[in-house]
C-alpha cells in the first residue's frame, strides 16, 4: 500500500512539473503572451495558505485559469493581472457615466468631421453644431410671416428665407456677444468652460473680428427690407447687446431673453405689411417672451449649481422648488396670448386645432420634466422646436382655410 501511495504521488510530481516548465499560463510565473519583448512583470504577494506546496503531492495546489480580455478592435489573450486592472476599470467608468458622476465627453459633430481645422472654433462660437437656438429665433419670424399673409395664400417664400438666414446670423452673433462678455464666467460653469473663448481656442481679438463679419452680414439681410423694417431690425442690437449683462443684475434674465429672441414676431409683421397691427402683433410678441420664459427657465436649471458658486441670477434660482408652478402659469398666459393674436387676425378654424396640439407638448413639457436631471432638462429644452413648428403648422393651414 505505501509503495502505490508513492508511486501514486510520483506521478503526480512528474506531470505538475512538465506543466510548469511547458505552460506560460501559471499566476506564479505571470509571463505576458502579448510580445516576449515585453518588460518583466512583478510577481504579486500572494497568500501564503494559497500558495502550492510543489514537496507534498498530497497538498491541494490552485491554480488561476486565463483571463479572457475582449476589445471592440481585437481579440486577445492576457494572463497576468494587467487584463483584470483594465476590466476592473472599465466597469467603474462606464457605471460613473451612467450616473452622471462626472462629465460626459463632447460628441463629435459634423464640425469636426467636415469643417478645416482652423474653421472650428469659429462654427463652435457660433453654436452652429447646436441648432436649437437658430429655431427658437426663427419661429416667431416665421408665425408673424405667415400670420400677415392674405387669406388663402401661401406666404412670401423669399421673405421666409431671409428671416431663416437672419435667424442663422443674428443668433451666432449673440453667442459670440455672450462668449465675449461671459469669458470670466464660463471657465467656472462646468457645461461652458470648453467654449473656444473661454478655453483660449480664440482670443478675445479674434472674437471681436469675427463678431464684425457677422454683423456685416447680416446687415446685408437687413437691407433687403423696407426702411420701416429696417429701422425696427436695427434697434433689436440694443437688446442683443445688453441681455448678457442681465444675470448680472437680476434674477430675470429669462425674460429679458425673451424680449430679445421674439422681436422677429414684429419684424416680420412689418416685413410684409409695412407697419404693425397692435392688436394682432403684440399678443404674438407676448405669448413668445412667455414662451421663452418656460424653455429658459427649464434650460436655466441645469446650471443652477454654478451659478450659485459663480454669483449669476436666473429665475431657475428664482424660483427654486416652485418652478414647475411658475412656468405652469407662463404656459397658461402664452397659449392664452396666442388664441387671442389668432382671434384678431380671424384666422380660420384649423388654427385652433394646432393651438390645443401645442398646448399638449407644453403641458407634457412642464408635467414630466426633472429638474433635478441635466440630461432631461436639455431634452425638453430642445423639443420646443416641435412646438414652434406645431403652431407654425396651424398659422399656415389657418391662413389657407380662412
Amino acid at each position: 500500500m505505501a509503495s502505490f501511495l508513492f508511486a501514486r504521488s510520483f506521478r503526480r510530481l512528474q506531470k505538475l512539473t512538465r506543466f510548469s516548465s511547458s505552460s506560460s499560463s501559471s499566476l506564479y510565473l505571470c509571463p505576458s503572451l502579448n510580445s516576449l519583448s515585453s518588460p518583466p512583470i512583478p510577481t504579486p504577494n500572494l497568500n501564503p495558505n494559497l500558495t502550492p506546496n510543489y514537496c507534498n503531492p498530497f497538498r491541494r495546489y490552485y491554480r488561476i485559469n486565463p483571463i479572457f480580455e475582449f476589445r471592440r478592435e481585437n481579440l486577445k489573450l492576457n494572463w497576468d493581472f494587467r487584463s483584470v486592472a483594465h476590466i476592473s476599470t472599465s466597469v467603474r467608468e462606464s457605471e460613473e457615466d451612467k450616473g452622471g458622476s462626472r462629465p460626459l465627453k463632447a460628441e463629435v459633430s459634423w464640425i469636426d468631421l467636415y469643417l478645416p481645422k482652423q474653421a472650428r472654433p469659429y462654427a463652435r462660437l457660433a453654436r452652429l453644431d447646436k441648432p436649437i437656438g437658430t429655431w427658437l429665433l426663427a419661429w416667431p419670424c416665421m408665425w408673424s410671416i405667415t400670420l400677415a399673409t392674405s387669406p388663402g395664400q401661401l406666404p412670401d417664400f423669399k421673405m421666409l428665407t431671409l428671416f431663416g438666414c437672419g435667424a442663422l446670423l443674428l443668433r451666432g452673433a449673440g453667442c459670440t456677444i455672450n462668449d465675449l462678455l461671459d469669458r470670466d464666467i464660463d471657465i467656472m460653469v462646468e457645461r461652458t468652460k470648453l467654449r473656444p473663448i473661454a478655453s483660449g481656442l480664440l482670443s478675445p481679438f479674434q472674437g471681436l473680428c469675427f463678431l464684425g463679419f457677422q454683423l456685416l452680414l447680416g446687415l446685408e439681410i437687413l437691407l433687403q427690407l423696407d426702411n420701416y423694417s429696417r429701422i425696427l431690425g436695427a434697434s433689436s442690437l440694443l437688446l442683443v447687446f445688453s441681455y448678457p449683462l442681465m444675470k448680472r443684475f437680476t434674477f430675470w434674465p429669462q425674460a429679458y431673453l425673451g424680449l430679445t429672441f421674439n422681436w422677429g414676431a414684429l419684424l416680420g409683421w412689418a416685413a410684409i405689411k409695412g407697419s404693425l397691427e397692435p392688436a394682432i402683433v403684440f399678443p404674438l410678441y407676448i405669448s413668445g417672451v412667455f414662451w421663452t420664459l418656460v424653455y429658459d427657465t427649464i434650460y436655466a436649471h441645469q446650471d443652477k449649481e454654478d451659478d450659485l458658486k459663480v454669483g449669476v441670477k436666473s429665475t431657475a434660482l428664482r424660483f427654486g422648488d416652485l418652478t414647475k408652478e411658475w412656468i405652469t402659469g407662463f404656459g397658461i398666459a402664452c397659449i392664452s396670448s396666442l388664441t387671442l393674436s389668432g382671434f384678431n387676425a380671424g384666422i380660420g378654424w384649423p388654427y385652433y386645432i394646432f393651438l390645443a396640439a401645442a398646448s399638449g407638448q407644453l403641458a407634457w413639457q412642464i408635467w414630466t420634466v426633472d429638474l433635478s436631471s441635466r440630461a432631461d432638462c436639455n431634452r425638453k429644452f430642445v423639443s420646443n422646436k416641435w412646438f414652434g413648428a406645431i403652431l407654425f403648422s396651424g398659422i399656415l393651414f389657418g391662413r389657407l382655410l380662412s
